[in-house]
């Protein structure tokens, strides 16, 4: 099926430590169903997944950095987890633009698991109802976001588009909420 043929989709990821299924899930969903998905990683270097946070998981080779990648052209951002992956980004201030740029100008973001804390790393998650990893949950609300324990959460509070879930379990629902996002934009 090809619905979202043409759907721009930019993933925003480390080198070392994103949580496979949550990387590769989505974007075998999205291009199966039409969308052209880009992998920016902080360095050309190839990504080394992880599963479960401990276990080697696949080698994915990078489309480009996201130092070199112009936001402007996407219409989706999505932000895998992995607590590794998801604390390192948050720190690399070419990703926090990122973010700053798809949130500012009211742009879909999808952050599952840990990857909300770019999020409140760039400040936007206040206003927000959204859902996570549990343990970023003081960080959500000490950010000004409302935290709640749900599958998939889909909410504007923040001004923009931003769907969330919990952990891998959640990748049917969020991938529903992402198809149904992207058709409208």
């Amino acid at each position: 099926m090809s619905h979202l043929t043409g759907k721009q989709v930019l993933a925003i990821v480390t080198n070392y430590g994103v949580e496979q299924d949550e990387l590769l899930e989505p974007v075998r969903h999205l291009r199966d169903r039409g969308a052209v998905v880009t992998v920016a990683a902080v360095t050309g270097d190839d990504v080394r997944t992880l599963v479960g946070d401990e276990k080697p998981g696949e080698t994915v080779a990078p489309d480009t950095t996201i130092d070199e990648v112009d936001p402007a052209g996407f219409d989706l951002l999505l932000v895998p987890g992995g607590t590794i992956n998801a604390d390192t980004l948050r720190l690399q201030a070419p990703a926090v633009s990122v973010v700053e740029a798809f949130t500012s100008s009211g742009r879909p973001v999808a952050a599952i698991c840990h990857g909300p804390w770019a999020l409140v790393e760039a400040g936007k998650v206040s206003g927000a109802r959204l859902t996570s990893y549990p343990s970023l949950a003081t960080d959500v609300r000490n950010a000004g976001g409302t935290w709640v324990d749900e599958p998939v959460v889909r909410d504007t509070g923040a001004g923009y588009p931003l769907i969330t879930s919990r952990n891998p379990k959640d990748l049917p629902d969020f991938l529903r909420e992402i198809d149904a996002i992207l058709e409208a934009v």
